[in-house]
Order: structure tokens, then C-alpha cells, then sequence
């Protein structure tokens, strides 16, 4: 499945890091958080990447325009540095388009703008590229295809503020509540039907108009996730992450 990365947000929360790179780029030890996510896809699979860019796309078209594999991967240096024999590797089967999706576009602009490039896919995945977890995507996945619905996104457990998620006992989602702490959040991680795109009108947010509106149709579904997740959306969310990156324990890596 194509999965659609939402790269164009300005991050405000993390200029006090840099007010020039946007957040899928910051960092977390020697690869941007949006390697990092894609890493994680590729791994279940998923190697063709739709790009939504906005605020500092060119950094990201650059990044991997660029791409230095030697910098995360093991590899011989002969002939006095003249060549480099690769170990092993990363990106180099992956595909990635990269779409300008307007600089103050909402994430249901973002979709809508790149719907020509998910066309002919049954089901497609999405992300925010915000948030890591070691989330089983195949099973994720399966449960979604097997409840034949328009929408599933994760929803994981969070000390953060975000806006909780209201379901009933089958996991149908039944409302979005108001901001709190320790309730099941959207973590997201997105699974989509084509259809979606019927459901969304212009300048409308993704999770909001849209998803409501599938709500009384119960074609919405709120896949709960236990397991480690952490969404970067402060500087001491990023410096959690690095901590834990440096010491070894990075569940979200589980194509180690």
C-alpha cells in the first residue's frame, strides 16, 4: 500500500530547536524523524512514500536528494576513500514522490491534494510523521480490512494533552472528546478506503467534518494500541526520544 506522510506543518512548538527545519527533519539521532517513520513502513512492506509538503519542503527534497546512506549504515572504505562498499542499505528500494501541498494547508487540504497520486489503491496509509510507535501494522491493518470500514486510525494511551478518543466496546468510534490527559488519543496512524475522499469537502480538517461524519455510519474505527508510542511535539518530547535512541531502547526500531 501507498503510504501518504503529512511533512508540510510549521512545527511552532519546536522553533525553540530551529525555526528553520521543519519537524520531520529534527532529528532524532543521525536520521529526521520522518527516516525514522519510513524506516517503519518500509519494514511492513510499504516502500512507495507520498510526500505532502509545505513549510521548508525544499530541506526535505534536498535530504533525500542527498541522502548519505554511510551516515546509518555499515560499510568498507578502500582505494584511499575512493570507494565505499555498502554493507548494507536502506532507501534504495524505496519510492517517493514529493508533492507541494501549500504552506498553511490543514490535513485534509494535504489529502485532497495529493488524491491523483493514491488513485487505484484499494486501501492507502497515512501518517502525521509526528509520532513513532512499535505498533504491529500488519495487524492494524488486517482488523481494518476485516470490519470492511472507510477509516481506522491508532489510538494509544498518552501523559500528553491531546484530544481523547470516545469508541464503544467493538472499537466503533463514537465521538471526540475534549483535551485530556491518560485517555486513549488519536495517535496518528491512519488506514483509508478511497472513499474517504467522498466524505471530505474543501478546507475541511481530516479528523474533524470528515470522520464525524462517518461516525453515525460506524465507519469509523479506533485501533487501541497498549504498546509504546510518543508523539514529537515539544523540544523535551524530542529530547525523550533521543535519550532513549542513545540508550539503546528504541521500540519504535523493530526492524532491528
Amino acid at each position: 500500500m501507498k503510504v501518504v506522510l503529512f511533512c508540510g506543518g510549521l512545527g511552532t512548538r519546536l522553533r525553540e530547536h530551529s525555526d528553520t527545519v521543519p519537524k520531520p527533519l529534527v532529528n532524532i539521532g543521525y536520521r529526521p524523524i520522518l527516516w525514522h517513520l519510513m524506516r517503519y513502513y518500509a519494514h511492513f512492506g510499504h516502500k512507495d512514500f507520498v510526500l505532502c509538503l509545505g513549510y521548508r519542503g525544499d530541506l526535505i527534497r534536498e535530504f533525500f536528494l542527498t541522502y548519505q546512506e554511510t551516515l546509518s549504515n555499515d560499510f568498507i572504505l578502500s582505494e584511499g576513500g575512493k570507494r565505499v562498499e555498502l554493507l548494507k542499505t536502506d532507501i534504495q528500494d524505496w519510492r517517493i514522490t514529493f508533492v507541494d501541498t501549500g504552506l498553511h494547508s490543514c490535513i485534509g487540504e494535504r489529502l485532497l491534494a495529493v488524491r491523483q497520486y493514491v488513485a487505484g489503491e484499494a486501501c492507502f496509509l497515512a501518517n502525521y510523521s509526528d509520532g513513532l510507535a512499535d505498533l504491529d501494522l500488519n495487524a492494524m491493518v488486517a482488523d481494518f480490512k476485516a470490519r470492511n470500514v472507510t477509516a481506522s486510525f491508532l489510538s494509544a494511551r498518552s501523559q500528553q494533552s491531546f484530544h481523547a478518543v470516545l469508541t464503544d466496546d467493538q472499537g466503533y468510534v463514537t465521538d471526540f472528546g475534549g483535551k485530556a490527559s491518560d485517555y486513549w488519543v488519536n495517535a496518528g496512524f491512519f488506514v483509508l478506503r478511497q472513499d474517504i475522499f467522498e466524505h471530505m469537502r474543501p478546507g475541511e480538517e481530516l479528523v474533524e467534518e470528515p470522520f464525524r461524519r462517518l461516525i453515525p455510519q460506524r465507519q469509523l474505527v479506533s485501533y487501541q494500541h497498549p504498546g509504546f508510542w510518543r508523539s514529537m511535539d515539544t523540544l523535551k518530547d524530542k529530547f525523550v526520544l533521543d535519550r532513549m535512541y542513545a540508550q539503546g531502547e528504541a521500540p519504535w526500531e523493530v526492524w532491528r
